[in-house]
């Protein structure tokens, strides 16, 4: 019976037991819970592992990649190149206009009415003007000229007129100081130009344009040939062409100044030649004419080149800012192409997100493998941009026969600029990954 009745005793709820190291930690058996060790969701997934994921997902669709890469590489190729060929451009152009910047300063006395439609000078060049303006600054060298007027006379290479030859016009002649080729910035054909010694003993002797020598059949001077200027000889002993600064003077024929004025009558010399060097056109032009005459300085008349000229830096500007908009609406073009490829892998990898998110990735660790995947898109992209970039340049440069000019940190700044790319356009798919919810992706799969 006591069995029987031990045996129907009610059964009461099982207290759950629980093991602690410590018994003052022993609560009441009512309020204890098990527990259950709980495990960081971040910790399931390191950084290690996102760029892992990111570029193991790039690499398996490499002809994809190679469409998304191909709008970062151009857009950073022409960035690049576009830079690099501004300078090489502007170190042209400032070449070009420094080549071609006059670097000559004429000076000739002011006119004034004499009547009956004639003009005077009101001042006169002195004989030694050379010496005057030499000491002067930024004067390299420097020549008096003067037209020789010989009335009904002819150059000719026969001391007789023989009437029965048709007649051939006479060469202009100039009387000038040495220094002829420096100043004219002409070339020697043949033989030599006169200096300071036939000068100062007026020797008759002449050397001839490229053209008046053609006109008057000399071709040479080791035959020392002679040409008469009315009735008088003088040997010529030179010829020269390529005058830039006086391409008058290439029908020429030029004596010593000095020659000129006892033979001729020459009482003053009309022009003062002079060459600088660039950029200081304005102060010898200032200068010149008080060392010329110090009490009448504003006698003269000078024709000088201008400081130097703005107008390379304003065509360099105008041609970097148009290669410059041309890169920029490249780049932007592959900037949005990342971005829509990014999406598309967004979009096609849905159940692949809810899965990583059922297994314990968050939000975060999920925008952060689509932000590294665009990120090293844009950098592949910029690196192999740049480096086209700069292979563009240096081969049109050397089929140019230009000296390419190109930053280094051309390069570096290309690769930079395009992870910077990647890192803008994967922002809003990444957000969209982010937003998905594990559920709703693993029931669209």
């Amino acid at each position: 019976m006591t069995d029987q009745l031990l045996d129907e005793r009610p059964v009461t709820d099982e207290l759950p037991v629980v093991i602690v190291d410590d018994a003052d930690q022993v609560k009441d058996a009512t309020d204890v819970t098990p527990l259950v060790p709980k495990i960081p969701r971040a910790n399931r997934f390191s950084f290690s592992d996102l760029v892992f994921e990111a570029t193991t997902d790039i690499g398996a669709r490499p002809a994809r990649l190679l469409m998304t890469l191909l709008g970062t590489v151009l857009g950073i190729g022409a960035l690049v190149a576009t830079l690099a060929f501004s300078q090489t451009a502007a170190r042209q152009i400032s070449a070009l206009f420094a080549a071609n910047q006059q670097t000559a300063v004429s000076i000739v006395p002011n006119t004034t009415q004499a009547g009956w439609g004639q003009t005077v000078a009101s001042t006169r060049l002195p004989w030694d003007s050379v010496e005057r303006v030499s000491r002067l600054a930024g004067v390299e060298s420097a020549m008096l000229i003067s037209r020789v007027n010989i009335g009904s006379e002819t150059i000719t290479t026969l001391p007789i007129n023989d009437p029965s030859l048709a007649a051939v016009a006479s060469p202009a002649l100039f009387g000038a100081t040495p220094n002829l080729v420096e100043v004219t910035g002409s070339t020697l054909v043949t033989g030599r130009v006169f200096d300071s010694g036939h000068e100062a003993r007026a020797d008759r002797v002449a050397v001839l344009g490229s053209r008046a020598a053609e006109r008057l059949n000399i071709n040479r001077v080791d035959t020392q040939p002679s040409i008469f200027i009315g009735e008088l000889p003088y040997a010529v002993i030179g010829i020269f062409d390529d005058a830039e600064r006086r391409p008058d003077l290439m029908d020429a024929v030029v004596i010593p100044l000095e020659t000129a004025r006892v033979d001729f009558g020459v009482t003053t010399p009309e022009e003062l030649l002079i060459t600088i060097v660039r950029g200081a056109g304005p102060q010898v032009g200032e200068q010149a004419p008080i060392a010329l005459d110090p009490n009448e300085p504003g006698g003269f008349r000078v024709a000088a080149p201008a400081g130097r000229s703005q107008l390379a830096g304003n065509v360099g500007a105008d041609v970097n800012a148009v290669l410059l908009i041309l890169g920029g609406v490249v780049l932007l073009a592959g900037g949005v192409g990342i971005t829509n490829v990014t999406m598309l892998s967004v979009m096609e990898r849905t159940p692949e997100i809810g899965l990583r998110r059922a297994v314990g990735a968050t939000s975060k660790q999920i925008a952060g493998q689509f932000m590294i995947e665009a990120v090293v898109i844009g950098l592949l992209g910029g690196l192999i941009g740049a480096s086209l970039g700069i292979i563009a340049v240096i081969a049109v440069s050397a089929f140019r026969g230009w000296a390419p000019v190109a930053d280094p940190r051309l390069a570096l700044g290309g690769a930079v600029l395009g992870a910077l790319i990647g890192l803008v356009a994967g922002a809003i798919p990444a957000r969209r990954a982010a937003n998905i919810e594990p559920v709703a992706a693993l029931r669209a799969s």
